[in-house]
Parts: C-alpha cells; sequence; structure tokens
C-alpha cells in the first residue's frame, strides 16, 4: 500500500473514531439527561406520596382524636348525672343536718 493511501486510511480511522467518540458522548449525555429527569420524576411521585400518606395519617389521627373526644364526654357526662343522683339522695340529710345546726345555733343564743 502506498503511504498516502496509508495515510488516508489513518486519517479516516481517526475521524471514524472521532466520529464514534462525539457519539458516544452525545448518548452518554442523552442518558444522563434521561436519568436526571426520571430521579425527578421520582422525586416528585415520592413527595406526592409522601404528601398523600401524611394527610391520610392526619385524618386518621384527627378520628382518633375525636372518637377519644367522644368518649371522655360521655364518660364526663355519666360521671355529672351520678354527681347529680348522688346530691339530690344525700339532699335531704344535708338539708335535715343544716336545719339541725341552725336550731342548735339559735338555742345556743337564746
Amino acid at each position: 500500500m502506498a503511504r498516502p493511501a496509508v495515510l488516508e486510511e489513518i486519517r479516516d480511522a481517526e475521524a471514524e473514531a472521532d466520529d464514534i467518540v462525539a457519539n458516544a458522548e452525545a448518548e452518554a449525555e442523552e442518558i444522563i439527561a434521561e436519568a436526571r429527569e426520571d430521579a425527578d420524576d421520582i422525586r416528585e411521585q415520592a413527595h406526592e406520596e409522601a404528601a398523600q400518606l401524611r394527610e391520610e395519617r392526619l385524618a386518621e389521627a384527627r378520628e382518633e382524636i375525636e372518637e377519644a373526644r367522644e368518649e371522655i364526654l360521655a364518660e364526663g357526662e355519666k360521671r355529672r348525672e351520678q354527681l347529680e343522683t348522688d346530691a339530690a339522695v344525700n339532699r335531704e340529710d344535708v338539708i335535715a343536718y343544716a336545719v339541725e345546726r341552725f336550731e342548735e345555733a339559735v338555742h345556743a343564743q337564746t
């Protein structure tokens, strides 16, 4: 092979190698860009799922709090009713005791 032909083949091979490298670099940049885009999509989806889960848990917690509140109120109402009943039962005794003490105080002054 003649020297100019060899040089031409070398130039062609170098040009082809440059094209391969350029194509590989472009492809790598494209792959990286796609990967970044995919990562952004995954991150956004994770944020959305986390927000949804947070809202669900918050709703569950509010429901549990409301149930506990209702139980506490119901218990308080029962306790109030019991205290009223106990007070009504003791009312006559308290009135009699107060009248007795009053009468004793009146008699002590006379």
